[in-house]
């Protein structure tokens, strides 16, 4: 029963680091794109504190297949590194960039060399902020309950 709670807090835990995760990318993509208005257009308003959620929904939505093989990949190595996940978000940037360009719609394709930058450096963001609120404690669920021998064992001698 406990191993059965550990695995169902483990899930909250990724839900969480997901969720942080999609606002991070959010609130870096509205930044790049507040930088790069004119000066006396970029007036960084209360309209902020709708839009990066509202796009966290699209980065949550268009990342969630790739961001699910990325976690299952880091939960099953216990990969625990920071490099790792900023890596596995480039990843995941990268793999919506191309289902996006085989999607066959020319209006939403991202082909501009700034934006696909912009797109793969916030998943690096996200990647590092999901390592933040969650991946330094991945693989903790194949932990075993038991405790190593303080002493090593007979010699056989």
């Amino acid at each position: 029963m406990s191993r059965l709670i550990a695995y169902l807090v483990r899930f909250a835990v990724i839900l969480f680091g997901y969720t942080v995760a999609s606002l991070a990318t959010s609130a870096f993509l509205n930044i790049l794109f507040l930088a790069s208005l004119t000066p006396e257009h970029a007036h960084p308003t209360a309209s902020l504190y709708f839009s990066i959620p509202f796009v966290a929904l699209f980065v949550a939505y268009f990342a969630l297949m790739p961001a699910c093989v990325a976690i299952l990949i880091a939960e099953i190595l216990g990969r625990r590194d920071w490099l790792f996940y900023a890596l596995a978000g480039a990843v995941v940037a990268a793999v919506f960039l191309g289902l996006v360009d085989h999607a066959g719609d020319a209006t939403f394709a991202v082909r501009e060399t700034s934006a696909i930058m912009a797109v793969i450096g916030g998943g690096m963001v996200g990647g590092i902020f999901y390592w933040l609120s969650a991946g330094r404690w991945a693989g903790s669920w194949w932990l075993k309950d038991e405790k190593p021998p303080i002493s090593p064992g007979p010699s056989g001698s």
